[in-house]
């Protein structure tokens, strides 16, 4: 199936690592972003006053943008999901699992992060942050 992608960030397409892959791998992009939306979360930039990376404190919160823009078929959403290794090992997690992105939605793409861990979690430039998997849907 062909989903119209627009790419603003520095990073590539997101890709599926397998030919079994159910999700590919969305990433963090701070490029073109001035904000972010964040609880118990910092922001450290760079002399220009451009995002470097985010910390997410234990308990915290933060929307991480893709700057990714779709147009998703109409009877279809992409679900946006946590990563295993990143839960596993780090405690982040999408907080709104399955986060949906739906066929009607233009804007970019973020991802509502949150650290369940006991550490600070740095999150960079071309984390891999997600999953996103592509699924049809009937209405009621």
């Amino acid at each position: 199936m062909e989903v119209k992608v627009i790419n603003k960030s520095k990073n590539k397409l997101p890709e599926y690592v397998t030919s079994g892959s159910a999700g590919c791998d969305l990433m963090a992009d701070f490029s073109n972003v001035d904000t972010i939306i964040a609880n118990n979360a910092f922001i450290t930039r760079t002399e220009d006053g451009s995002i470097q990376h985010i910390t997410i404190r234990p308990g915290g919160r933060a929307l991480i943008p893709t700057n990714l823009f779709t147009s998703i078929p109409e009877g279809y959403e992409v679900q946006v999901r946590s990563r295993s290794g990143l839960a596993l090992k780090h405690g982040i997690f999408v907080l709104n699992s399955p986060g949906t992105i739906e066929a009607d939605y233009r804007n970019g793409w973020g991802v509502i992060s949150a650290n369940s861990g006991p550490e600070h979690i740095e999150l960079k430039q071309g984390d891999r942050i997600a999953q996103a998997v592509l699924n049809k849907i009937e209405q009621i």
